[in-house]
Order: C-alpha cells, then structure tokens, then sequence
C-alpha cells in the first residue's frame, strides 16, 4: 500500500501500491504522474517553493506559503485523496 502522510509542511509517500505487478501497477504509475507533475509545476514556477528528496520514500517540504504553491499542492493532495477513494486497499492519504 502507499502511505501518503501530511503532516505541517512535510508530504511523505512511501510504500507500493501492489495493485499488479512492479512496472504494471497503474496506482503507482498513477501516484508517481500526480506527484512528479506537482513537484515540475512548481519548480518551474519558483524553484525555491518547495525541497524534495527520493530515497527510499519520497519527501516534499513545503518551503514557502503563497498562493500558487498552496494551489498545486492542493490540488495534488486532493487528486490523491480521488485516487485513494478509488483504490483504498493500494493508496492511503492521512492528513494531520
């Protein structure tokens, strides 16, 4: 399953969906499109918005709080929240 955990300015995902096979699996190819579209936009945007690192998990902090940032993260956070809806055995969002 994967673990989307929001907490403050920090978004942690970790984990594998196991809907099929690695490199089949449409919920993590899925969650990987939403968030690695987020994280370009808004980059591209202000590099300085957010940090990420992809190690093990995948973890966005949430640098500065202005308007076009809290947008796209809104709306990655709210695509998510559909997809988890969607397939709540592969895909779990907790906001705290």
């Amino acid at each position: 399953m994967i673990k989307i955990e929001v907490k403050d300015n920090i978004i942690n995902v970790s984990g594998h969906a196991g809907f099929n096979n690695k490199g089949n699996d449409i919920v993590c190819a899925s969650v990987s499109s939403i968030i690695y579209t987020s994280i370009n936009a808004i980059l591209n945007i202000d590099n300085k918005s957010i940090n990420y690192t992809d190690n093990k998990d995948l973890v966005i902090e949430v640098l500065k709080d202005d308007d076009i940032t809290n947008k796209l993260i809104t709306n990655m956070l709210d695509l998510l929240k559909e997809l988890a809806r969607q397939y709540p055995k592969n895909i779990i969002v907790k906001e705290n």
